[in-house]
């Protein structure tokens, strides 16, 4: 679908457009491509995967939508390149920070993956090597703790905002 979008970026004059789905800008994923790519499908109103169907059958249709997408290609680069200044801005202050207070999330992320080896794999081992019956930790609490952390860690704020919504609602 990239090399089809590709191609009639360049064929029309999109320069902008057509940089951004050659490097793939954004990491190995290509982010900020996949972004663009999701913008010209949402401006023709078709999923992104069926955007090659349409490239073929209607290539007006698409041409117009990346037209519109260019226009708005430079903020979009500006938000991406935003976001990467932030994110090394959040390392940077993290290296500053002593051990303990940046070790919380890679300590809990082992000690999580240990209690999961251990339920899974390790126990059912032990158990048949020394004929013993080692008791499994409970399944509830493991998710228990395994949910509030990926609450805190991969989205603590959402948890906050939803928090506060509830909050106000009642």
């Amino acid at each position: 679908m990239t090399t089809a979008l590709i191609g009639l970026a360049g064929q029309v004059g999109l320069p902008i457009l057509r940089k951004i789905l050659e490097d793939k800008l954004g990491g190995a994923g290509g982010s900020l491509a996949a972004d663009v790519i999701e913008a010209v499908a949402g401006r023709v109103g078709v999923a992104p995967d069926d955007l090659d169907a349409v490239i073929n059958s209607q290539p007006g249709v698409v041409i117009d939508a990346m037209r519109e997408v260019e226009r708005m290609a430079p903020e979009m680069v500006a938000l991406y390149a935003s976001g990467l200044e932030y994110q090394m801005a959040v390392l940077q202050a993290e290296k500053g920070e002593p051990l303990w207070a940046r070790a919380w999330r890679p300590g809990w992320m082992y000690l999580l993956g240990l209690f999961w080896a251990w339920n899974i794999v390790v126990l059912h081992i032990a158990n048949a090597i020394w004929k013993i019956a080692l008791p499994a930790a409970p399944w509830d609490i493991l998710m228990s703790l395994t949910g509030i952390f990926m609450a805190l860690y991969m989205g603590g704020h959402t948890l906050k905002d939803v928090a506060a919504k509830w909050g106000q609602a009642k």
